[in-house]
């Protein structure tokens, strides 16, 4: 199966509204960008506002992996507004030069704890994660490691591109041990650790994840403070 590339010059939101029936604010801002270049799947749009939305005009300290071309931290800067603090990472060099624009920028890799923690730090806390970064299965999971406990209660960290779990050239495939998404079911099997005696699978997030939407290509966790549940019987 071929994935499918939108043509050139056709209504982008249009395609947005049909098949995913989105067409609230993100939309605008995504289509309507003039400023340095951002390249997302479409359906990435209403997943991101659906968790995304309530954030808006807060505070918020939001880190996005991988800057590209810079245009996504201008998407995220007019979606946030200007009270979020909007960092973005990258290994590149060269995109040092978005730095102060829409966020401030920092060159260093996503599997380097120091560097990670240190970016959090500067940033006063965190909120946010949004890994759109080199999609490697080692760093995809280096990143969760070290930034997941550093999440603040009630905070996201979403992975976005995880077709990339089947593709080798990316450290996946399908059913191998690399796939990211053997990793989603160790998660799951921490949080339901009320029903069985094994110990914690994924150590670094274990206990702290309330919930997990899988999306096509896209994770969601959302953080919490453990809790034991319980039950009644109301006659």
């Amino acid at each position: 199966m071929r994935l499918y590339r939108f043509p050139e010059g056709e209504d982008v939101a249009k395609d947005i509204r049909d098949r995913y029936g989105y067409s609230g604010p993100l939309l605008d801002i995504f289509v309507n960008n003039a400023g340095p270049g951002v390249h997302k799947w479409h359906h990435y749009i209403p997943i991101y506002d659906r968790y995304f939305s309530g954030w808006r005009g807060k505070p918020l300290r939001f880190l996005e992996i991988g800057v590209n071309k810079g245009g996504s931290l201008q998407m995220w800067r007019e979606y946030f507004g200007e009270k979020a603090v909007i960092y973005g990472i990258d290994i590149n060099p060269k995109c040092a030069e978005f730095d102060g624009q829409s966020g401030q920028v920092r060159i260093g890799s996503q599997d380097d704890p120091e560097f990670l923690a240190g970016i959090v730090e500067e940033m006063g806390g965190l909120d946010i994660v949004l890994d759109d970064g080199s999609h490697q299965m080692l760093h995809v999971h280096k990143s969760l490691e070290v930034l997941y406990p550093l999440l603040d209660v009630g905070g996201l960290y979403l992975i976005e591109d995880l077709h990339t779990a089947y593709l080798p050239r990316y450290g996946g495939g399908f059913d191998k041990r690399g796939n990211f998404f053997n990793t989603v079911r160790r998660i799951i099997d921490d949080m339901h650790r009320w029903y069985h005696r094994q110990p914690f699978r994924h150590e670094a997030i274990a206990g702290q994840v309330s919930a997990i939407h899988v999306h096509d290509s896209v994770l969601v966790l959302e953080k919490s403070t453990p809790t034991a549940p319980t039950h009644s019987r109301i006659s």
